[in-house]
């Protein structure tokens, strides 16, 4: 049997050996697999369709049709066809696989050399504080910065992850059992292989797409859930610990108290823009999830420090109060337990522990009563307050009685979990759209006769009759006798209210209003609040996300700040203010280099209207996964926003695909928290001066305007739509069932209301990328042609002092290294002449173009040299990427020519499962 694998070049670095190794590995078992599974002549023409591909990419041109007319003519045999999909798919997740585990293996080197070299590794929480205290800060200067700290990433359902669950678990399977290879002896090295074998099977023999939507329950499950249960709750207290440990190596002359400086968001749930089935019962649901989960983990740590925590009062003493503590509990036990309890009258700790146990025990049995049910059941805890007040004096005791060091440990990460986790697991955002606001104030105004037409009102006449009735504190909402939408919206605060009251007010912090245009966005909220007596108890947050939207947000926000109303509703909220800016939307709508303009320059100009006007300002950045939706090293971009704009305070969206890549392993995980923390550490700190900054802001404005134009040229073009829906899979990406809503906002064809995640998938699949690049050529090739000679010196010097500037243009090379526009030529040539050729010829220019400027600008030789891992991954990809595009073009073009429906359901379930090989391949979705 051939090997199934990349090339893996001799001149390699050795620390790739064994990469290279574990892809022969594992390619060899594929190939073992496919050939028992489906046959030598599918493992063959497999092969055939590869080493033509690869040929291809060598420079023969033929090999290229050869390819095309194989798949062809293949794809009259959807079976077989599909077997070849799967091969390439299967090939992909285990290479994926294969570079994860490499992965790992780096960082603990990394950390290895640099424990034996007494340095901080690179972008460790460690070197944070080392830069803090080179940078002059005092210890006490840090504590103050740490205490105002806020760094939170919030989980979304957006649905980016194309791999079923079932998928991700036999691939972690498989995982495992890489690591056990790696120490096993090697008389047990056959055996492990056998058991990768086995995995490998069960992922031939599985579905790699899902055969329904899932539902949000699904998505609170499968994401939210499956993370914090099987990564966060461990490697957060980790995490915590080497801050502590960082801080007292760094200044031991200062008693330490680190603060919840890392807490964690979800929308999973609660985000009901424009996705029907988040209902008010899901949102309780989730909550209600959430809570179980928690409280299991915790039931789970008490019972492991019980097992532990064994002194006797025959060896050492307690105090006092733990004793008073115990005696009070003992008069309300039952007398079943006193016996139990009584086992263990020389062990105090252990006695407390049992109490403990048998409240978390109740505490779990109320939560899974519905919240109708208004039974409470005295021995559950009520706050998390009440659990960590309990643990806190199982630890003072400990201490004050030569335990010191018993306190350290399990004990503290437990102390820490319930500090940072609470009882709700993550705050859950409620996210809706604000025209749903506006509907279901109109409806309640005209109702009650306090406004016939509300809608049809100016801004002025609509804030004024807002604030009025936000101080008039009549209830207007006492019965839900109105539309099925806007009983839905009203009860939502209804609910809010009882999460708060059920669950804690960590449970929803936040509510974030989609397409924020205007100041009565914001109060229309504030009034539905208001209404339910949540007035001052919720963060209201308003998102910009369109490219206009974004340029008059720190308007929006200084004539809001001015609103007496608005403003006791803030004080009340501590003056803080958290304000979101959306990434994918502004990029749909202003192309790549003008959206990330406008939100760098929002980000500064809603910095200084916070500070003019007092307020603690909170950027909450939407940011998806890929360059197109504002995705890209998140450590860097922190570190090239405005100075002003993160002041150690930052949220920050985690989703689809990233969520698996960056938090399903704990050392990954852990590696990603501590580049989070280094990064806002670090912005926190002294923040480089750039004199040229406004010279270069001009620059840029310029340069980002004309992309702007270039950019809405392409996309208003009357046959753009057309195009962009023949040559993208984009119907068939709207079946994928990638998640529970959907991909529109609503039944049109028109780009303004698709969704950004799968208007970037499927520019993504044909491999064309525009999004994260179109645009960029024809701005600075028209700025430097139009301005003076030493333009581009000028844009060089920028790219080398300038963070902001540097991290956009190397995000242009990543978005630019994952095109081809060879590939993209194949769909475009499912589009009928004359426009698809020439519509392809516009975006292959603009390609070309952006190419030669960025090299120029950056002074490379060739896109991604600053990137040679990702470079090179790309070329060795490619030849298994392009036959599973060769197929998908050929099975697109036979399903729009087939009107047989169950031919075209044949078809359309073999082109999803290569979208989910092209995705696994590219390591890229939306």
């Amino acid at each position: 049997i051939h090997t199934f694998n990349l090339v893996i070049h001799q001149q390699q670095s050795l620390f790739m050996n064994p990469l290279g190794q574990n892809i022969r590995l594992l390619g060899d078992l594929l190939g073992e697999v496919i050939v028992r599974q489906a046959g030598p002549p599918i493992f063959d023409l497999e092969e055939e369709i590869r080493l033509l591909a690869k040929q291809w990419r060598e420079g023969d041109e033929s090999a290229a049709k050869q390819a095309a007319d194989k798949v062809a003519e293949m794809s009259g045999d959807l079976s077989l066809t599909a077997d070849i999909v799967k091969a390439f798919s299967t090939y992909f997740q285990l290479v994926n696989l294969a570079e994860e585990h490499q992965r790992i293996q780096i960082l603990q080197q990394r950390e290895n050399e640099s424990f034996l070299n007494q340095e901080p590794m690179d972008e460790s929480v460690m070197a944070a504080v080392q830069t803090l205290s080179r940078e002059g800060f005092s210890a006490q200067q840090v504590s103050e910065m740490l205490g105002q700290m806020v760094i939170m990433p919030v989980f979304t359902a957006h649905p980016t992850e194309s791999r079923r669950r079932t998928i991700r678990q036999i691939l972690e399977h498989t995982a495992a059992a890489m690591r056990e290879l790696d120490t096993a002896p090697e008389m047990r090295q056959d055996e492990i292989k056998q058991k990768i074998a086995r995995y490998i099977t069960l992922l031939w023999q599985s579905d790699d797409s899902r055969n329904r939507k899932p539902t949000v329950m699904d998505e609170v499950r499968n994401t939210g859930l499956y993370i914090f249960e099987n990564t966060l709750l461990d490697v957060v207290p980790q995490l915590y610990r080497e801050l502590e440990l960082a801080l007292a190596h760094t200044y031991p002359e200062f008693d330490w108290n680190v603060p919840n400086i890392l807490r964690f968001g979800s929308w999973i749930g609660g985000d009901r823009d424009g996705n029907p089935f988040v209902t008010t019962e899901t949102t309780e649901s989730a909550i209600r999830a959430q809570k179980q989960l928690v409280l299991e983990r915790y039931s789970k740590d008490i019972f492991a420090l019980y097992e532990m925590l064994c002194p006797s009062l025959n060896r050492t003493q307690v105090n006092q109060d733990l004793i008073e503590q115990l005696s009070a509990e003992f008069t309300e036990l039952p007398e079943n337990e006193l016996e139990t309890v009584n086992r263990f009258d020389q062990e105090p700790y252990r006695q407390k522990l049992i109490l403990i146990y048998r409240r978390l025990a109740a505490t779990i049995a109320q939560n899974k009563l519905a919240w109708d049910v208004e039974t409470t059941n005295p021995r559950a805890y009520q706050t998390a307050d009440e659990l960590l007040a309990d643990l806190k004096t199982i630890r003072k005791s400990l201490i004050d009685n030569n335990g010191e060091i018993l306190s350290k440990g399990r004990l503290a990460e437990v102390i820490r979990r319930v500090q940072v986790f609470g009882f709700h697991l993550a705050s859950l955002d409620i996210r809706q759209h604000s025209a749903r606001h506006e509907s279901a104030i109109a409806e309640v105004f005209a109702e009650y006769g306090i406004c016939a037409d509300y809608a049809s009102l100016d801004e002025e006449a609509k804030t004024a009759l807002l604030a009025e009735q936000i101080e008039n504190r009549r209830p207007l909402t006492a019965e839900l006798n109105f539309s099925k939408e806007t009983n839905e919206t009203l009860a939502l605060f209804r609910m809010i209210k009882t999460a708060h009251r059920k669950a804690g007010e960590q449970s929803i912090c936040s509510y974030v209003i989609s397409m924020t245009e205007s100041v009565s966005d914001m109060l229309e909220v504030l009034l539905l609040a208001s209404d339910t007596n949540l007035f001052g108890r919720i963060d209201i947050v308003p998102l910009f996300e369109t490219v206009e939207d974004l340029n008059q947000a720190h308007n929006t926000m200084e004539t809001i700040f001015k609103n007496t109303v608005y403003a006791g509703h803030l004080a009340e909220r501590g003056s803080g203010q958290q304000i979101m800016i959306g990434y994918s939307d502004s990029n749909k709508d202003g192309g790549f280099l003008r959206a990330n303009w406008m939100l760098f320059t929002a980000q500064r100009n809603i910095a200084q209207t916070c500070a003019n006007c007092d307020v603690s300002l909170t950027l909450f950045h939407g940011r998806g996964g890929s360059i197109g939706r504002g995705g890209g090293p998140t450590n860097r971009a922190i570190l090239a926003q405005p100075p002003e704009s993160i002041r150690g305070r930052i949220r920050i969206t985690e989703q689809g695909e990233v969520v698996s890549s960056r938090y399903t392993h704990n050392e990954i995980a852990r590696r990603h928290l501590q580049q989070l923390f280094n990064a806002v550490i670090c912005s926190s700190g002294v923040r480089p001066d750039f004199p040229d900054l406004d010279r270069w802001a001009t620059v840029v404005d310029s340069v980002s305007q004309i992309a702007f134009e270039k950019y809405r040229s392409l996309v208003e073009k009357e046959e753009f739509i057309g195009y962009f829906q023949t040559a993208t899979p984009i119907d068939q990406i709207d079946q994928l069932n990638l998640g529970s809503r959907p991909s529109r906002r609503k039944s049109t064809k028109s780009i303004n209301d698709l969704r950004a995640i799968p208007w970037v998938f499927a520019w993504t699949q044909s491999r064309t990328n525009i999004p994260s690049w179109y645009g960029v050529g024809t701005g600075f090739s028209t700025w430097i042609e139009a301005g003076k000679a030493d333009g581009l010196a000028e844009l060089q010097d920028m790219y080398r002092k300038w963070p902001f500037f540097k991290s956009v243009l190397n995000n242009v090379h990543l978005g630019l290294g994952r095109a081809d526009m060879d590939i993209a030529k194949f769909y475009s040539e499912l589009v009928s002449a004359p426009y698809g050729e020439e519509i392809y010829n516009n975006i292959r220019d603009e390609f070309e173009l952006s190419r030669k400027w960025l090299l120029a600008i950056t002074q490379h030789d060739d896109v991604l040299d600053s990137e040679r891992w990702l470079q090179h991954s790309i070329r060795m990809r490619n030849p298994y990427v392009d036959p599973i595009n060769f197929i998908q073009v050929a099975l697109l073009e036979r399903f729009r020519e087939t009107e047989d429906p169950q031919d075209r359901e044949q078809i359309q379930k073999v082109i999803i499962e290569s979208i989910n090989g092209i995705a696994a391949g590219l390591q890229n979705v939306g």
